[in-house]
């Protein structure tokens, strides 16, 4: 008996496929058209499977984490070490002498060249300069406020939302006076302004 389409992602390497194109970031309706499926489909086999569940919120739960950890990392700020190099010019001499046979090795692969081709393609093909590494250095990034009030925002919204509304008794919207009025009186008090 020929193995159905769903069975297919309920082996363990589909499983490791549907969990690695999670944790790439890919939605629901992604994974669902790498599949060759539609999305409407996938919502099903959720409900079948609880192993394609599991395996799609265990990707997720990774990538989420790790964008978590970054975005409360780059909120706070932080040290960074980075590698510091300098480019410094090469010996006329060496480069003369790597130029000499970058010249000969070219014109073994390239017996039609022109003289001015090999010379062409050895000052095209020898780096005059070189890369030197001066050491590691650590370095301060200060604190994103967009970052920091993203997160914020999402970790304590009673505090940090941009609207904040009151309401006095009686009900009546501080931001909006109107709010509970019919559309009558609105009309009454728009007719009264003119």
């Amino acid at each position: 008996m020929a193995k159905s389409e769903i069975d297919k992602w309920t082996t363990p390497e589909g499983l490791i496929q549907l969990e690695g194109w999670a944790r790439d970031g890919l939605t629901d309706e992604q994974i669902a058209h790498n599949i060759g499926i539609s999305t409407s489909t996938l919502y099903n086999w959720k409900n079948k499977k609880l192993e394609i569940v599991e395996s799609l919120k265990k990707g997720k739960t990774v990538v989420d984490r790790e964008i978590e950890n970054a975005l409360f990392k780059r909120a706070k700020g932080f040290t960074a070490t980075e590698t510091q190099y300098k480019v410094v010019p090469l010996d006329d001499e060496l480069i003369d002498v790597r130029r000499r046979d970058y010249e000969n090795k070219w014109k073994l692969k390239h017996p039609e060249a022109s003289k001015q081709e090999i010379q062409d393609a050895a000052i095209k093909g020898v780096k005059t300069t070189r890369r030197i590494k001066l050491g590691l250095v650590e370095k301060e990034v200060p604190p994103d406020t967009t970052a920091a009030i993203f997160w914020l925002k999402n970790r304590k919204p009673e505090e940090w939302r941009d609207k904040h509304e009151t309401e006095l008794s009686g009900g009546l919207n501080v931001h909006n006076p109107y709010a509970n009025l019919t559309d009558a009186e609105l009309k009454k008090i728009a007719h009264e302004q003119k």
